[in-house]
């Protein structure tokens, strides 16, 4: 005979939940996490598994809900939407844990690209797992790797590194730690600091041969392609419009190495 006994945990964010001796982590009762990659511009670019899966959950936490809306309507999906937004994720983590808890699919989606890239997502996916909750990733759209792929620098190895930090001295400080990296250097950025950031690179790491990518899957898609210094030449060309993905070529190997 197996005999079962019902206990309750208190988490660190405020909720309870229930769990049985010989029930592992909520593996008979919770519903599914599904984190769900949403077009970066272009609305058919999203897969019909993510269509599939918007349309069977119950509950949809989205970055902001008037981008995801545009989204639902065009499939003509209706669906009970929580907004989970940067930095107030950790307010919304229990109410959707709990729905989890219950027994109700929730689907994870930023208004454009892979939730958890520099998007909301991290607090509530770690949480979930904590928890022993299924996560289950639908794979799409993704601004970072839409942009490598294409950029024409080494793609064998690279590191993303999200949006620099404000403050000028903080990036070129980022900068230095990142001199011999071997790697293509990847960032998110807003077209209105091209000029400061792209001035910090060639401060810092010289003529390195530089990509920016932006309005990727739209009608103007553009990759720019010279050294920091030549595109710094050519932004009064560049829209201030949306953001970008720069990427940065890995430094010119000495001829010492092989």
């Amino acid at each position: 005979m197996i005999s079962f006994s019902l206990t309750t945990e208190n988490n660190s964010l405020g909720y309870t939940r229930e769990t049985m001796d010989g029930e592992t982590n909520q593996e008979k009762s919770a519903g599914t996490l599904y984190v769900v990659a949403t077009p970066i511009g272009n609305l058919d670019d999203l897969t019909f598994r993510a269509l599939k899966t918007l349309e069977c959950v119950q509950i949809i936490a989205c970055e902001d809900t008037r981008q995801t809306k545009k989204i639902l309507n065009a499939y003509n999906i209706k669906k009970k939407l929580i907004s989970y937004y940067q930095p107030r994720e950790k307010q919304k983590i229990p109410f959707i844990i709990d729905r989890l808890l219950k027994g109700e699919d929730v689907a994870l989606v930023s208004d454009a690209g892979t939730p958890g890239l520099s998007d909301p997502g991290f607090p509530l996916i770690k949480e979930a797992i904590d928890l022993g909750i299924k996560i289950v990733p639908i794979p799409g759209p993704s601004a970072l790797t839409a942009a490598l792929s294409a950029a024409g620098l080494p793609t064998h190895r690279f590191l993303f590194l999200g949006f620099p930090p404000p403050k000028r001295e903080a990036t070129k400080k980022l900068l230095r730690s990142l001199k011999e990296e071997a790697s293509t250097l990847i960032f998110y950025l807003p077209p209105r600091k091209f000029s400061s950031f792209l001035s910090v690179i060639h401060e810092i790491l010289g003529e390195r041969q530089v990509v920016i990518a932006r309005e990727m899957s739209k009608i103007h898609e553009e990759f720019i392609r010279g050294t920091a210094k030549e595109l710094t030449l050519s932004l009064k060309e560049i829209s201030n419009k949306g953001e970008a993905t720069i990427l940065i070529g890995p430094p010119k190997k000495r001829k010492n190495q092989r």
